[in-house]
């Protein structure tokens, strides 16, 4: 495991720098590549959804990369310029890596999930950005793997009020939340999706994937939805539930669909 800066100088506030980490599989057998943003409710960053992800994706002979994106006290967009930054520094640097740019996906766990799908549909302009050659990159990511994410930011009833606070703060948020809910912003260039969740997640509401997974259909966006009946919140990897760690094996198949993995194998 490899550690580089984002940034050899870090725009904006910060509390510690944001990284990324390059996880290098053994026995690589694809070129294609997965970027992801750790949960965490936008106040830290859980390890399990970070290195525990990149571990298993390396046991598929894929490369992948673990975000170390800024949370609160920084606010909206700082963790989104972290999140795409970081896909441009993996395109950047593709060939460093031995990695295809066309077949770079993200993921992301919680909240980490609602910053993979926020980078994969938010299109304003953000300050910082193009400062360098690395910014020169896209930073649309080529599909999205989402679990237990959290989507509706500006419903009340569904939102983790947690991570909407912590993203865009106790007095703004009601005023940004539609800006970056992406059961809103949505578009036609939204990649594809891979989701999971629990029927009674009593941490983020099923109804966050829900809602995006029909966002995505409406704009005739092929998306996977893995929804298991009980669990709690974070699981990771799901080693506590033997019907629930089916979700690796589904996400699996999706990247053999998606032609991340061997696509003759779909």
């Amino acid at each position: 495991m490899e550690i580089f800066k984002l940034w050899e100088k870090t725009p904006g506030e910060f509390v510690y720098e944001p990284e990324i980490a390059f996880y290098p599989a053994l026995q690589k057998a694809t070129d294609a590549t997965v970027v992801i943003f750790p949960g965490g409710g936008y106040a830290g960053l859980a390890r399990h959804e970070g290195e525990g992800y990149a571990q298993f994706l390396n046991t598929l002979g894929m490369n992948a990369f673990v975000v170390k994106n800024r949370v609160s006290p920084c606010r909206f967009p700082l963790p989104l310029l972290d999140a795409r930054r970081a896909v441009r520094f993996v395109r950047a640097n593709a060939e460093k890596f031995g990695i295809d740019k066309d077949r770079v996906a993200v993921m992301g766990s919680s909240a980490g999930g609602h910053l993979s799908a926020l980078v994969s549909t938010y299109r304003g302009k953000i300050d910082f950005e193009d400062i360098d050659e690395i910014d020169k990159e896209d930073y649309l990511p080529n599909g999205q793997i989402l679990c237990y994410p959290v989507i509706c930011m500006s419903d009340e009833r569904v939102t983790h009020m947690g991570s909407n606070i912590n993203l865009l703060g106790e007095e703004r948020w009601r005023e940004l939340a539609p800006s970056v809910d992406p059961s809103f912003i949505a578009d036609e260039k939204t990649p594809e999706a891979f989701f999971w969740h629990t029927s009674d997640d009593p941490g983020v509401n099923v109804m966050n994937t829900y809602r995006y997974a029909t966002r995505l259909r409406e704009l005739n966006i092929p998306v996977q939805v893995a929804v298991y009946p009980k669990g709690y919140h974070g699981q990771g990897l799901a080693p506590a539930y033997r019907l629930n760690r089916n979700w690796r094996l589904e996400l699996e198949g999706w990247l053999h669909y998606m032609g991340f993995l061997d696509k003759d194998l779909y």
